[in-house]
């Protein structure tokens, strides 16, 4: 799934591209991905791109005052293109979910196909007057990049660490590998209770989760779309590297397995060398 610094990196990049740029057709594959429009797509054409912003993991085009919002969910990616297909798109259950056209002066031939992959899909269009209409951007909780961002008063809460950093409504943007990356930098226990954290494990938390997500950001930015996922993989320290040398102190990084998730820590690191059983039952992670 795209998480913070891979949607702020996209968000760059299509800012780049996109504004100015007069909106010459949206076209759905599906009505699925469509969960909320007013005005209607229609309303779109011959508006001019103002804008792209970053909420949380949501992507939001401006456009003469309307918002096309975006949020990718765990399989979904945006596909750029200078030359888009000229055929209009079909109706169908394939990966594609939609594709924008753009004009840039020099005719409908610039724009980006939004796909899925998989046979469970949560990719979501809005298309509102104000971005607080989506309500998971009306629901979100603070950025953890943000200059005012205080975790303290967030920790407060008899919950697991790992289901913390991962709630949409308590940090935006971070997801189930930066997560895992960031209790990895922090030496904690992805089962640790919130509220228990003494000051020193509290701090080491909140420098992880600025550091970590720094340094991918930097790492992200300037990248195109097509080599963003390729990029995160690759830096991962923990996460998706079960049975792998941890790079800090060598021990062998363990996993634990949920229903449709898992996360994966260090022993070592993390949890004095215990083993934390696997939940593949538990609806720890949603």
């Amino acid at each position: 799934m795209p998480e913070l610094p891979e949607v702020d990196a996209l968000v760059a990049d299509l800012r780049g591209r996109m504004v100015g740029a007069a909106v010459a057709g949206v076209e759905p594959a599906s009505f699925a991905v469509l969960k909320a429009v007013d005005p209607p797509l229609e309303a779109l054409l011959g508006l001019f791109v103002t804008g792209v912003q970053r909420h949380g993991k949501f992507i939001d085009i401006e456009v003469d005052g309307l918002h096309m919002v975006i949020h990718l969910a765990k399989a979904g990616w945006l596909r750029w293109s200078d030359n888009v297909d000229p055929k209009r798109v079909k109706m169908g259950n394939g990966p594609l979910a939609l594709r924008l056209r753009l004009d840039l002066g020099d005719g409908p031939r610039s724009g980006f196909d939004l796909t899925e992959a998989g046979t469970r899909k949560g990719l979501a269009v809005y298309l509102v007057r104000d971005p607080a209409d989506v309500p998971g951007i009306a629901a979100l909780g603070p950025d953890p990049l943000a200059d005012d961002f205080d975790l303290r008063p967030l920790l407060g809460r008899r919950m697991q660490i790992k289901r913390l950093l991962r709630d949409q409504k308590i940090i935006a943007g971070i997801g189930n590998a930066y997560s895992d990356e960031i209790l990895h930098a922090a030496r904690l226990s992805p089962f640790a209770i919130a509220e228990t954290l003494d000051d020193d494990q509290a701090d080491r938390l909140a420098t992880a989760i600025r550091e970590v997500l720094t340094e991918a950001l930097r790492e992200a930015h300037g990248k195109p779309p097509s080599e963003l996922k390729d990029d995160k993989r690759s830096r991962m320290r923990v996460h998706g590297r079960a049975g792998q040398p941890c790079p800090v102190c060598g021990d062998t990084v363990a996993e634990v397995v949920f229903a449709d998730s898992s996360l994966q820590y260090c022993p070592a690191c993390q949890t004095g060398g215990t083993l934390l059983k696997n939940r593949s039952t538990s609806k720890f992670v949603k």
